[in-house]
């Protein structure tokens, strides 16, 4: 008898699908030069920008690995570095102008694949299932 998927594997699955569809509307859309690894430190910048040692901290890598993702993505345009404010001693990655385009272009696809995950399970089964995994939150996200 094969073993069914355990949760993890089972929240896994789509977002690894979604993951997947937003890196080939990001490259359809001209931003090609993405990364997968890049993209997952770029998901984690806040709007109002993120200190590297967080962002290592979120994804789970290196600060070394961290900075060198942030550097790539710095050379291409996607992010900046700037004082910040509130620790004069620290830094925060912000998007640039190119970064907050494909971050549009991520919103967009990210809401077209929850439509479609809507369409296939149905108003109630979604709602109930973002309520499950919202509270999930509450025991599984440090940085929530």
């Amino acid at each position: 008898m094969t073993a069914e998927p355990n949760l993890g594997l089972l929240c896994f699955f789509p977002y690894r699908a979604l993951e997947g569809r937003v890196l080939a509307a990001l490259a359809e859309a001209g931003f090609d030069d993405l990364t997968v690894a890049q993209g997952r430190i770029a998901a984690r910048v806040g709007e109002s920008g993120t200190r590297l040692t967080e962002l290592a901290e979120q994804a789970q890598v290196t600060k070394q690995t961290a900075g060198f993702l942030v550097d790539q993505l710095e050379r291409a345009g996607y992010v900046h570095r700037v004082p910040d404010p509130t620790d004069g001693r620290a830094r925060l990655v912000c998007f640039g102008e190119r970064g907050r385009a494909a971050v549009a272009v991520a919103r967009r696809v990210e809401a077209e694949v929850e439509a479609e995950w809507t369409a296939h399970l149905g108003e109630e089964t979604t709602r109930a299932l973002r309520e499950a995994l919202t509270r999930l939150r509450e025991v599984t996200d440090p940085w929530r």
